[in-house]
């Protein structure tokens, strides 16, 4: 698509450069091209067993990379089962296949395959770290991924951008955690949606590529599409540090581009600062919370668990020793990183001071073991907070940078750092090792067809997929309120996390942490539907927020506002979006309520954005706004149902050529 000579930003200038259907107006459909997809162990079974059902014998992407990083604990058959089926698909399909303990996703892709100036589509919400390298980098859910997988487009409104103009260069004992901290700070973890957030300005130079993957992978909690930074020597110095300098390819905004919307953001005038529990919004000077006793350290995590990062916290532990009261867990990014500390003699100093190594995965940053004790407060350097996500109910989690999380495990307590002198701030790597041994990379296509898929017992088949009802009625079966995130719809943890790829299982975790009477309800009702407040859905990409309702019954889910991945998903597996035209009418309902739609089928056929109800008989009006790929998607009653037509129309299309 040409443009002529109208100056663009880099958010345009990739789309553009990807673009296969839409106009690029702003809130109009579009749809792109992905160029690499990654998926994680956690969301990854069920996206191949979509892509296996698309059809196809290979991937159609550049590169996609199947990682293992989230069910790391092997406490039963589960986990090893479902990485064995993982590894074999991957080999079966043409992935690459990252081993167990090789590291975590984001990282890892950031070393390894990141390109600036391309796409790429993660079945992981804080795939966006990739625009730390300058790469359109989306967080979806599985499904989507799936599609990409076999070439579809990805379709979206095409977004709006948000400049966050850097001036001036991070001072004292700021980090690049705290960048980001003051853009939710001031945004909200509402505040980017709808945007691709993109950073510019002079103090972009002086951010290294892992301080912008930190201010990118924590960019998702502000409900964005994606965040980005421009490719330039930094980059450059980065691929060619990971031995990938052919990889780079410079990307600048053009001199007048045109932005949504601004914010400027004084780069030497940040202080420290710290999330409260339980939301990353919520957001304090660090001096206002000193003094307050922790009781539990959680460092590293795909936010900031580089080699620099984890350098800076060497270098604060060394020769000391942690709080005797203080347990601290640290979790290297990769292989790398930990080779890198190791070999620097970094790894002794933060050993020595009492700090338990983890393997290099997710690990309590999901409720995957690490989770904190009864009462405790933890100091996390990790991107949420949601209530219960460390894996204990009732927790209370701060979040902070690395160097704050380690200066605080020396004192026991929250601890403004500028007490322990000038920061060490490590420079970026002039090399970095790399080691392939854990990597494994796609057969020729003719070997590839020969490998057997492995299944265990966890493996359980996809369920039918039910076109969409002309009629819709359902019971309410849960009211809830504002900023309800998958971690609640979905937990996660190391109990729940390991029935991703078995459904039928999984379904009875669905809300347990809220009401665990909920899948016995849903299931004796058979048609239900869920009523919330605004950002329903926020957090992770997890699928299973939306296939596991539908499985028990979910027809419709109705709120005054979505999280953008979760009503994707929602609409992925035929779950109808519904907004309130008059949110006051929020009251109105009850548990227990019955709603009625007639004609809904046709309804979405028609575009209809302003719909009419029933509840309990009495009148009230709806809102559905969709643009056409999701008019069909939920048509067919999901993505995958639309696919499989669209496939079969394909093959009847060449046999009549």
């Amino acid at each position: 698509m040409s443009r002529g000579k109208t100056p663009m930003n880099i958010t345009q200038k990739i789309i553009a450069s990807h673009l296969q259907c839409g106009k690029m107006n702003s809130g109009e459909e579009v749809g792109i091209r992905i160029d690499q997809t990654l998926t994680q162990d956690a969301t990854g079974t069920m996206v191949y067993l979509e892509f296996e059902a698309i059809g196809l014998d290979r991937v159609m992407t550049d590169i996609s990379i199947s990682y293992v990083d989230h069910n790391m604990l092997q406490v039963g058959y589960e986990n090893p089962d479902d990485h064995r089926f993982l590894q074999s698909t991957a080999a079966r399909y043409g992935l690459v296949f990252s081993k167990p303990g090789n590291g975590i996703c984001h990282q890892l892709h950031l070393e390894r395959f990141g390109v600036p100036g391309g796409t790429l589509m993660g079945s992981d919400s804080h795939t966006p770290t990739g625009g730390g390298l300058g790469m359109l980098s989306i967080g979806a859910g599985g499904i989507q991924v799936a599609a990409a997988m076999a070439g579809e487009p990805f379709l979206f409104q095409m977004p709006k951008v948000y400049q966050v103009y850097l001036r001036g260069r991070l001072r004292g004992w700021a980090t690049a955690k705290d960048v980001i901290h003051e853009v939710l700070r001031r945004l909200s973890v509402k505040g980017g949606r709808g945007f691709v957030m993109e950073y510019t300005g002079p103090g972009v130079k002086t951010l290294s590529v892992p301080e912008r993957a930190t201010i990118t992978n924590q960019g998702t909690e502000l409900g964005a599409l994606s965040s980005l930074f421009p490719s330039d020597e930094q980059t450059y110095r980065f691929l060619r540090a990971q031995g990938r300098p052919g990889d780079f390819k410079p990307l600048l905004p053009d001199q007048d581009a045109i932005y949504d919307e601004t914010m400027d953001l004084m780069l030497d005038e940040l202080e420290p600062l710290i999330a409260l529990p339980s939301s990353p919004d919520s957001i304090q000077t660090v001096e206002s919370m000193a003094g307050t006793p922790i009781d539990q350290v959680c460092m590293g995590s795909c936010t900031n668990s580089s080699y620099e990062e984890l350098a800076r916290v060497a270098c604060i532990l060394k020769g000391k020793e942690i709080h005797p009261r203080t347990s601290v867990m640290l979790s290297p990014g990769s292989r790398q990183v930990l080779q890198m500390l190791s070999s620097s003699g970094h790894l002794n100093a933060i050993l020595e001071s009492g700090v338990r190594l983890l393997e290099c995965a997710c690990g309590p940053c999901i409720g995957m073991g690490g989770a904190p004790g009864t009462n405790w407060l933890s100091l996390r350097s990790f991107n949420r907070n949601f209530p219960g996500r460390s894996g204990t109910q009732g927790d209370q989690v701060y979040l902070a940078s690395n160097v704050i999380c380690a200066a605080s495990a020396l004192q026991g307590k929250i601890v403004n750092p500028r007490e322990l002198g000038t920061l060490y701030r490590s420079r970026p790597a002039k090399t970095y090792p790399v080691n392939l041994s854990d990597f494994s990379f796609p057969l020729a296509f003719k070997q590839a067809l020969q490998v057997k898929i492995e299944r265990g017992p966890n493996i359980q088949p996809l369920p039918r997929m039910r076109s969409l009802s002309n009629r819709l009625d359902a019971r309410i079966l849960i009211k809830l309120g504002d900023n309800i995130s998958t971690d609640d719809i979905m937990p996660a943890g190391a109990k729940i996390l390991p029935l991703r790829s078995n459904l039928p299982a999984i379904s009875q975790y669905v809300f347990c942490r809220i009401d665990d009477t909920f899948p016995q309800r849903a299931m004796e009702a058979k048609t239900g539907m869920i009523v919330a407040g605004h950002n329903y859905g926020q957090g992770s990409s997890r699928e299973h927020a939306a296939l596991a309702p539908m499985y028990l019954g979910i027809r419709a889910v109705l709120v005054k506002s979505f999280a953008r991945i979760h009503r994707s998903n929602l609409i992925s597996f035929g779950i109808v979006p519904l907004l309130f035209s008059n949110e006051d009418d929020y009251d109105r309902i009850q548990q227990g309520s019955t709603l009625v739609i007639e004609n809904l089928s046709r309804l979405v056929k028609h575009n209809e954005t302003h719909l009419l109800g029933f509840l309990n008989g009495t009148p009230i009006r709806f809102a559905l706004d969709l643009i056409p790929g999701e008019r069909e998607t939920l048509l067919a009653g999901g993505l995958l149902s639309r696919l499989k037509k669209r496939a079969t129309a394909k093959i009847k299309s060449k046999g009549s050529a």
